[in-house]
Parts: structure tokens; C-alpha cells; sequence
């Protein structure tokens, strides 16, 4: 089953993978289309020919636009209640809005920059969701806005691709845009209170903040516009309401279509919409490209390397904290900066060089080493779009080669064609490289960077279009054999081909070896083999049966130096899951938890620490580590148990029915349990058949016969038949005793279940066990108030109002009837969303079902102990 699931997740990632290839393939299919009757010449003398006017006026409305785009957060933060300084929401918009611009996916690359900003400020993660949410609806607001006003505005007939509108349809549906508008803010106006979704409540803006948001929108977009209208030649007023539409339109194909950036795909809707000569029209989009897009990456990433760089203690107070922030965001913003300078080489590789600079360099070099370098500048550039993924993952082998590389990219950029704009790039990335070096930590094999989709669709998008632009630069050159061959100082075109086979090749030849090369083998801790005598003699002192969830087969151990604790943890996805708290000497948890954090920190994993106790807290939190209360444990203390007492009257009337149809209870020593394997293993089967359910694994126990027959088994029989079983765990110490697996057959006598409980309650107690615990009940004991976070909100609506599909409060009302004492449980791990993702992880952990380990895990330890783990389904606990 577990391989299923991998098999099913990694389809997934290659059908998502493949769709947005096809997109960026469609995109440039499109783009070459319109660009058909345009020349490589035309294009770079159009772009030439933009004055310095047109240039600066393009710089002024790309500053008021970014201008704009901070007090999309600075309003947000008012109006969720939480306001902070102009100074830091500017940080956020800034770094978030620059790096979604440029690589697309805002919520995992502006939202993580927004993320880490506004939690250094004092925000929990559900504020900045709120920030994000009414940021976002500000840029919709403004979108619908400015469309609905240059519908209206629009003097005729409007043709869009595919749809011709006349006069009237355009100003009725920008008639439509602009009432809807309208009627948002007269909702928001009538709105009493906030809305609440699932439990969280987002707060309704007062009709003057819409309007305020309005504005801004209005502002920011119509900036953006202007920045590229002033780049036309010659535009005429008359072209602005068509213009703006086809932005409009243009922005949102490109967040709609997820290509990074949204590069073709916004290019091909502009080219596709506005009138006019589409040469100068596509010279303009080239500069706005530069102007709006790549200008702010940069400036943004000489902002965070400057803070990075300063060390003094004197500045970090003046910047309140910005060194933090800046070492955090660093990585994610050189990675991108690493990218586009990868792909500035490959574009510059697929286009002619400057006549007058290769004459000049044929002066010095030899054409061999000109063909050669032009070759290598390609490479270099391929090389750096692989590596991106590891500086933002922070390998410090990554920032190294990455540095080395674009000290030789900027060497053969000089030595190809003296493209000392590219050199100056290069080296001035470098540097900032050099300045954050400390920021790069993670000492992590190269070869174990993951490549994912999104950094493989990025990869992909480069390629195309350093492959598209040469074929649109050359397309005049008839094709033929004997043009891979030809070598001249202006051959221009077969250089293009030779550097793109090269590229080319060295992807496949990347793809293959990552493909074959024998997967590399983490640190995982000790193997049970390992550490099976420490493991043993540890699980024998222990005084809590969560201790034999180390005989499932399916964790990995991390043993203390002293060899008198341990943890057991698995790996999913990116998720270092430690199930429940270190067993052992509590004075090793401490090493242990370092140790484990620290293992996954350079492993490039997330850390979740689940099913913890209150003992274990301390250690979480100063971790650093986001807690969560994940419900509540039933523990029964058996020395004051009573069978008589009228708390338990409901469980003597199920008790007694069950003996009256001649249910008795027997235990079996866990040596004799293999006599009685085969009927246990056909409950188990008829159980699960009719329950619907699968064995789970890693939390709680599954059926296998290795497994039980390291535990004494509780048997309800009748007439000499079984009917129902639970395997005990039990401690040495008689601390504590529990069950784990508990299955019946169909027609087992009513109340078998609450027979089992009561008789085992009563058999504990008279062999000197002091506590006997029930297991937990998900989301219990979390209090939804008003003041509450977020997540404890959602938990509480869930455990009201989830019952048809969780059935939580039954599951508590079954194990109050034993009128148990409740114990918290808590699950510590990442703050923000990579706590949700490791939630995630962890599900998927447990329902992947048992690990086939090897047998030495069962047996690694003949204590009869064990543990009830919260997760197991609710027919285990409630009455036959």
C-alpha cells in the first residue's frame, strides 16, 4: 500500500508537471505566431530606439505602482486589527510582490516572504493568511475596477481574441464591473460583524476602507499599465481603454495559467489584444519586462544582501531586526536572482552578438576560443538553473559552486563577445553570494537537492524560451547540414545551435544520471538491529506503554549517549515525525530532541514532534517550535477504581448483558498467543471487512502475527469460542497497561466491548497496575472562545459539529463512561504552513499502513508492554 501511495503522489507530480509545460508550450506556440511576420533586427532597433523620456517616465510609474503595492498590506493590517509600521508592511509587499512577479506562485514564494516578515513582527499565522486574503482582494478589486472603467470609457467597438463586442455590450458589462463594485461596498456597509468560515473569522471592511482598497488597486494597476503604455511609440489616447483591458486580461491569463512569472502566456494576450505595429509593441513589452520585473528583483536582493552584510550591533538596533529577516529571505531571493542569471546566459547564448564588439575581439582571441566560450556561457547559465534549488534550500555547496560558476559565466561572457553587461551581472551576483554566505549553512550533498515540479517547470519555461528566441532571431536563415559546420567570426546562427545542442545534452545527461543514481542513504539514526540491546533495556524501565510502539517495524532510533533513552521517528515527504516522548531517562530527552531537530534541519526536513505530553513541552518550545493541542488522553487510576459506583452504572448494564449471554474473560501469556493465531487472524479479517478499514501503521499496532506474539492477549469467549480480542501492553513496573488492537466477530454478544473493558479494569487493579489508560480522543478539551487562535477555533468547530464524519464527542462519551481523569496531548512543530504540511505528512504516515520491517524490530524486546494511541477508529473503542 505504501508503495501505491508513492507510486499515486509521484504521478500527481508528474500529470501537474506536465500541464504546466504544456501551458508554457502553448504560450510560446502562440507568441510565435504573432510575432511570425516580425524580424530579430526590427525588434532590437525598436527597442533602441525608446527614448530616455519614455525610459524614465517607464521608471517613475514602476516606482508609484510598487509605491502602491505596500499599502495593499499596510491597510490589510488595519483592518485585521493588527497594525504595523509603514516601514515593515513596505518590506513585506516589496520582497512578497517582487518575487510572485517574477516567479509566479505567489502563496509559496511572496506568501512565504510575507510569512517570515510579519511573524519577526509579532503576527501568528492566521493574521497573515487574513493579510494575504484582503491583499489579494484588493488586487481584484482593482482589476475589475480599472476593466469596468475602460469598458465604460471605450469610444466604439471592442475586439477582443476570438469575441467582437459593439458599443453598447462593452458599456453595459463595464456597467456591470463597476455596480458590482458597488454593491460590495454596500454589503460591507450592511455587514454586521465578521465572516466566519470553518470557525475563522475574517473581518468585513468598512465601505470607506473598500473604497480605500479600491483606490489603491486602481492606483497600483493603472501604474503598472502606464509604465508599459509609455514604452509604445507614439500611443494615442485613443488606444489607452483597449490597452488596458488587454493588461488586465494579460494578468490575469498569467496567474490563472501558474507559469512562472507568467512569461509568454502575458506577452502573447497584450500582442493578441492591443492594435497597432506589434514590433514596437513587443520592443516595449522586452523593456517592461526589465523595467518592472527584473529592476525590483534586483534592487530587492541588494536591500536584503546589504542588511545581511552589516554586522555591527549598533545598526541591528537602528534596523529593528531587519539582520534576522534579511538572513531568512536571503536565500529564497539569490535563488531567484541565481535563476534569471542562469537564463540571462542562455538567452544571450541563443542571440547574434553585437557586430562592432566581435570585431574588436577578434583582435585578441582566436576563434576556437570564441566558439568555445560562447559554448561554455551556455552551460555555465544551464548549470545555474540547476543549482538554484539548492542555494534556496541553503546547501552551502550550492552558494560555492554558484559563485564559481558565475565568476566563469562573467569570463566568457567577456570572451564570447564582450557582453560586459552580462559580466557585471554576473560578478555583482556573486558578490552579494559572497556577502551571504552565512546564510548558506546546510553542509547537504549537491546531489541530494530535490528537483520539484515547480523548479522543473521553471527550468523548462528558460529552455523554451532561450530555444524559441533563437529560432525567432534566425528564422530568416534557411536551415541545412552543413550549418552545424560553419565557423566565422559572424556566425552567429550556428553558434546559437551548437550552444543549444550542448545545453541540451547536458540536461539529458543531468536527467539520467539523477535518474539511475542509486538513492542516496540519509542518516537516519540506529536501526533497531543497531541499537537492540539500548533499546531493550530501555523499554524495560520504561513506565509508559507508548514505549512498544517500538516493535511496529516502522520507525528508525535515536539513542542517548549514556544508551538510557531513546525516540523513535519516521521520515515522510520533507516531515521528521517523533512519535510521543523520548522513552527512557528525562534527562536525555534534551540531547535527543537536539539531536533529532538538528538531523532534520540539515537533512532540509520539517521537524514534528506527535502525540507529546505535558513533560515534554519545555523542551518544544525552546526549540522554537509552534504548539498545538491535539486533544486529550483517558487514564483510569486504577487504585481508586470501583466497578460499584454509580459513575459507572451504564457500563455494569452493558457488562452484565454481555455475562448473561456467557461472555467470559481470559488472558493468554504471550507464549502461548501462537496456538491461537489463525482464529484471531479470521476476527481480525472479518472485523476489518466489515468496518471498511485498512491496517494503519507507525501510531498504534496492525495485525501481524510477528507482532502479536510479543503481548499477552485478552480474549472474550463464549461457549468455549472467541469472540472478541485485544492484545495488552503492559509495563514491568506495572506503571500503567493498556490495550492495543481490539476486534470482534459480527455476532458477538451486545455490550462485548464494555465487558473486555470492565474485566480488564478489574484484572489490572488486582495484579497491582496503578493506571490503565483508554487512549485519546482527537480535538477534545480545545476551547473555541472568541480570543482564541485560530486553529483552536477550527478544532473545536469540528469536534461540535464533525460528528457524521469523525465522530469525536461519541468517542469521548463512550470513554467518560469509565469516568477517566483527561490528560492533554500536543503536537509541536514548524510554525505557519509548514505545520499544516507536516500534519499532512504525518497522515499520510499513519495511513500508509505497516512497514514489512524486518522480524528483529518485533522482537527486539520480550517486555509485555504497550500503549493506546489516540488515532486508532472510533469502532475499535465503542461496544460490539
Amino acid at each position: 500500500m505504501r508503495g501505491l501511495v508513492g507510486l499515486i503522489e509521484r504521478r500527481r507530480r508528474l500529470v501537474t508537471l506536465g500541464v504546466v509545460l504544456a501551458v508554457i508550450a502553448l504560450g510560446f506556440a502562440a507568441l510565435d505566431a504573432l510575432t511570425h511576420e516580425i524580424r530579430y533586427s526590427q525588434v532590437r532597433a525598436a527597442v533602441h530606439a525608446l527614448t530616455p523620456a519614455q525610459i524614465v517616465l517607464a521608471l517613475g510609474f514602476t516606482a508609484a505602482s510598487y509605491l502602491a503595492l505596500t499599502f495593499y498590506d499596510y491597510l490589510a493590517l488595519r483592518i485585521v486589527g493588527r497594525p504595523l509600521p509603514w516601514r515593515t508592511a513596505a518590506l513585506a509587499s516589496f520582497t512578497s510582490y517582487t518575487l510572485s512577479h517574477n516567479l509566479g506562485l505567489s502563496l509559496l514564494t511572496g506568501g512565504s516572504a510575507r510569512y517570515r516578515i510579519y511573524v519577526a513582527a509579532g503576527l501568528d499565522g492566521p493574521d497573515v493568511a487574513r493579510v494575504v486574503a484582503l491583499a489579494a482582494g484588493n488586487f481584484w478589486a482593482g482589476i475589475i475596477t480599472i476593466a469596468g472603467a475602460a469598458m465604460l470609457l471605450h469610444p466604439g467597438r471592442l475586439d477582443l481574441p476570438g469575441v467582437s463586442l459593439g458599443a453598447g455590450p462593452t458599456h453595459l458589462a463595464g456597467a456591470a464591473m463597476m455596480a458590482f463594485m458597488a454593491a460590495l461596498v454596500i454589503a460591507a456597509a450592511r455587514a454586521k460583524g465578521p465572516l466566519r468560515v470553518l470557525g475563522i473569522s475574517l473581518p468585513v471592511p468598512r465601505p470607506g476602507q473598500i473604497m480605500a482598497q479600491i483606490g489603491i488597486g486602481f492606483v497600483d494597476l493603472s501604474c503598472a499599465a502606464a509604465a508599459l503604455f509609455v514604452l509604445l511609440p507614439g500611443a494615442a489616447p485613443a488606444l489607452l481603454p483597449a490597452f488596458v483591458l488587454a493588461y488586465a486580461l494579460g494578468i490575469v491569463v498569467a496567474l490563472i495559467s501558474h507559469v512562472p512569472g507568467g512569461l509568454g502566456v502575458f506577452e502573447a494576450v497584450v500582442l493578441a489584444i492591443v492594435p497597432g505595429d506589434r514590433t514596437a509593441l513587443f520592443a516595449a513589452l522586452i523593456a517592461y519586462r526589465l523595467v518592472y520585473y527584473l529592476l525590483p528583483l534586483v534592487l530587492a536582493a541588494l536591500l536584503l544582501a546589504w542588511h545581511e552584510s552589516r554586522r555591527s550591533r549598533r545598526l541591528a538596533q537602528l534596523v529593528g531586526g531587519m539582520q534576522t529577516l534579511a538572513t531568512s529571505l536571503s536565500p529564497l531571493l539569490l535563488s531567484c536572482s541565481a535563476f534569471l542569471g542562469g537564463g540571462m546566459l542562455l538567452l544571450s547564448g541563443s542571440l547574434p552578438a553585437i557586430h562592432a564588439r566581435m570585431g574588436l575581439l577578434a583582435d585578441f582571441l582566436p576563434l576556437p576560443f570564441i566558439e568555445a566560450s560562447h559554448i561554455a556561457a551556455s552551460l555555465v547559465g544551464t548549470a545555474l538553473l540547476l543549482l538554484a534549488p539548492g542555494l534556496y534550500r541553503r546547501l552551502d555547496g550550492a552558494c560555492l559552486a554558484t559563485r564559481l560558476l558565475l565568476v566563469a559565466g562573467a569570463f566568457f561572457s567577456l570572451t564570447k563577445g564582450i557582453d560586459y553587461e552580462e559580466a557585471a551581472a554576473c560578478l555583482g551576483l556573486a558578490g552579494l553570494l559572497q556577502l551571504t554566505r552565512g546564510a548558506f549553512y546546510r553542509r547537504t550533498a549537491l546531489t541530494e537537492t530535490p528537483l520539484t515540479a515547480g523548479w522543473l517547470a521553471a527550468v523548462g519555461m528558460v529552455g523554451g524560451l532561450a530555444l524559441w528566441a533563437g529560432m525567432f532571431a534566425y528564422r530568416h536563415i534557411p536551415y541545412d547540414d552543413d550549418l552545424w559546420w560553419k565557423f566565422a567570426l559572424q556566425a552567429n546562427a550556428p553558434r546559437y545551435l551548437r550552444a543549444a545542442l550542448a545545453c541540451a545534452v547536458f540536461l539529458a545527461g543531468f536527467a539520467l544520471w539523477r535518474l539511475f543514481a542509486p538513492s542516496a542513504s540519509r542518516p537516519h539514526g540506529e536501526s533497531v538491529e543497531e541499537a537492540g540491546p539500548a533499546i531493550r533495556a530501555i523499554m524495560a524501565t520504561s513506565g509508559r506503554t507508548e514505549a512498544m510502539l517500538a516493535l511496529t517495524g516502522d520507525k528508525r532510533f535515536l539513542v542517548s549517549a549514556a544508551r538510557d533513552a531513546f525516540i523513535m521517528y519516521q521520515v515522510k515527504g520533507s516531515s521528521w515525525v517523533v512519535m510521543g516522548d523520548p522513552v527512557g531517562a528525562e534527562q536525555s530527552w534534551g540531547e535527543l530532541l537536539w539531536a533529532i531537530r538538528d538531523l532534520s534541519h540539515r537533512q532540509q526536513g520539517r521537524l514534528m514532534l506527535y502525540e507529546v505530553s505535558p513533560a515534554a513541552l519545555d523542551l518544544a518550545i525552546g526549540m522554537g517550535l509552534q504548539i498545538v493541542k491535539y486533544g486529550e488522553e483517558a487514564i483510569v487510576d486504577l487504585p481508586a477504581f470501583e466497578l460499584g459506583t454509580p459513575q459507572l452504572r451504564s457500563v455494569r448494564k452493558s457488562e452484565r448483558v454481555a455475562a448473561k449471554a456467557g461472555a467470559t474473560l481470559r488472558v493468554v501469556p504471550a507464549g502461548a498467543v501462537p496456538v491461537i493465531l489463525d482464529e484471531l487472524e479470521a476476527i481480525s479479517a472479518e472485523w476489518m471487512a466489515a468496518k471498511g478499514h485498512r491496517e494503519k501503521g507507525f501510531s498504534l499496532g496492525s495485525f501481524e502475527r510477528e507482532y502479536l506474539c510479543n503481548f499477552d492477549v485478552a480474549l472474550v469467549m463464549v461457549e468455549g469460542r472467541i469472540v472478541a480480542f485485544a492484545n495488552l501492553w503492559l509495563t514491568r513496573d506495572k506503571a500503567e497497561a493498556s490495550v492495543d488492537l481490539m476486534r470482534h466477530r459480527a455476532d458477538a454478544p451486545r455490550g462485548t466491548m464494555d465487558f473486555l473493558f470492565a474485566n480488564l479494569l478489574v484484572w489490572a487493579k488486582a495484579r497491582g497496575y496503578r493506571r490503565f489508560t483508554l487512549g485519546q480522543v482527537p480535538l477534545s478539551g480545545i476551547d473555541g472562545r472568541h480570543l482564541a487562535p485560530a486553529w483552536a477555533k477550527a478544532a473545536a468547530l469540528v469536534f461540535r459539529h464533525g460528528e457524521s464524519f469523525y465522530g469525536f464527542r461519541g468517542l469521548r462519551g463512550y470513554k467518560e463512561k469509565f469516568a477517566p481523569r483527561w490528560e492533554p496531548r500536543y503536537v509541536a512543530g514548524p510554525h505557519g504552513i509548514g505545520l499544516i504540511q507536516g500534519l499532512h505528512d504525518v497522515s499520510r504516515l499513519i495511513g500508509s499502513g505497516p512497514a514489512a520491517g524486518p522480524a528483529a524490530v518485533r522482537h527486539a524486546a520480550q517486555v509485555s508492554v504497550s500503549f493506546p494511541v489516540h488515532t486508532r477508529p472510533l469502532e475499535r473503542m465503542l461496544p460490539a
